[in-house]
């Protein structure tokens, strides 16, 4: 799945020179700040705008390269129904033949076709969708022989990182829009109250038609896969990380098997903490278990509620601390532990607070019950 060695190169080359520019430019600009006492202001500020400039160009050509290394391999995604054409999207080659996107751009298609940069439309079938992380794989082997496979990343990338979302918005096929990551380990909405784990945010503009496309670094990985704009310099994507473990089985397989606890969740509230007598508010508390599920008769919901500064508060319920070791201040923390790091059938050792004491409980992780679609 890793990139071609000609773009490889061609990126490291670019970053390369991009690199060296903008810190010859940051030289210039020192050298001028610390001339001596004779040198006059007008010389120091023509430096710094020349510097900002040279930057700034150094920059756009970075966007440039990484669009023209990677756009081959994007296509741009039309589905249709006995009714019509019912969606738009993205979509970019996995391997030699498949191409991932999104959940909610082919589910219930009837036809699926591609365009690939520079050509016409070619048909493509749909291997497999996975509704709870929103990916999917297509298949098209007719593909052109410079769309070759992007590499997806095993790690979330820093906030910070610039990235580029390259796709299809509003049927503008080969459209770019640059900018940074804004935030990781997000959470996005999925079928029946579950959430897709370690989502990555970015204020890339990302609209309609995007979904499905890659959000990749000025090295040409992909750190994402779009998902959906929340507003204003806001836009998700499903991460690489998650998607390593998803596409490949989808593209083998035929489906994901998601873990499953059985319980319902809800974050540590100063209102949770007084009225369960917490010492701290890092944790998740567990409102409810299921019947039947893993977690019955091993972790514990609430048994009542309290009335705390006017709040109807849960309390009797366990605090989940921690998942194997590792531990778990967070709602986000637990979902993408149990997304990355574990599988359906693996034993859990989970630390749980109950009645003022930290102990630990052990069960076997389930499956997600089939969402019905």
């Amino acid at each position: 799945m890793k990139p071609s060695q000609s773009r490889r190169a061609f990126l490291g080359s670019l970053a390369a020179g991009a690199t060296a520019g903008i810190a010859g430019c940051n030289s210039i600009g020192s050298t001028g700040g610390a001339g001596t006492a004779g040198q006059s202001s007008e010389t120091t500020t023509t430096t710094t705008d020349q510097s900002a400039d040279d930057a700034n160009t150094a920059s756009r050509g970075r966007y440039a390269g990484v669009y023209e290394a990677v756009s081959p391999s994007i296509a741009s995604v039309a589905v249709y129904t006995d009714g019509g054409q019912s969606a738009q999207g993205s979509a970019f080659a996995y391997d030699e033949t498949h191409l991932v996107t999104n959940e909610h751009v082919v589910t219930d298609s009837d036809d699926v076709y591609l365009r690939f940069e520079d050509t016409g439309w070619r048909s493509a079938s749909v291997v497999a969708t996975d509704v709870y992380s929103d990916l999917a794989v297509l298949e098209a082997s007719n593909r052109p022989d410079d769309a070759t496979p992007l590499s997806l990343v095993d790690a979330d990338p820093s906030v910070g990182t610039e990235v580029v979302a390259i796709g299809n918005p509003f049927g503008y096929s080969g459209s770019v829009s640059a900018g940074i990551v804004s935030g990781v380990d997000r959470t996005l909405p999925a079928a029946n109250g579950f959430s897709i784990a370690d989502a990555i945010q970015t204020d890339a503009a990302v609209n309609p038609g995007n979904s499905g496309g890659p959000l990749v670094t000025l090295d040409g990985d992909v750190v994402g896969v779009v998902n959906s704009g929340g507003g204003d310099n806001i836009g998700f994507a499903i991460s690489a990380a998650l998607a390593h473990r998803v596409v490949p089985a989808l593209t083998e397989d035929r489906g994901y098997e998601h873990s499953y606890l059985g319980v319902t969740l809800t974050p540590v509230t100063p209102t949770i903490v007084e009225a369960n007598e917490l010492s701290h508010s890092e944790g998740v508390y567990i409102d409810q278990v299921l019947d039947g599920t893993p977690a019955d008769g091993v972790l514990r919901g609430s048994t009542g509620t309290e009335r705390v500064n006017g709040v109807e508060t849960p309390v009797g319920g366990d605090v989940v601390v921690g998942l194997d070791g590792t531990g778990i201040p967070t709602r986000q923390a637990l979902s993408t532990y149990l997304a990355l790091e574990t599988s359906p059938g693996d034993s859990l050792d989970v630390a749980v607070l109950r009645e003022g004491e930290r102990r630990t409980v052990t069960l076997e992780l389930g499956s997600r019950p089939d969402p019905g679609r």
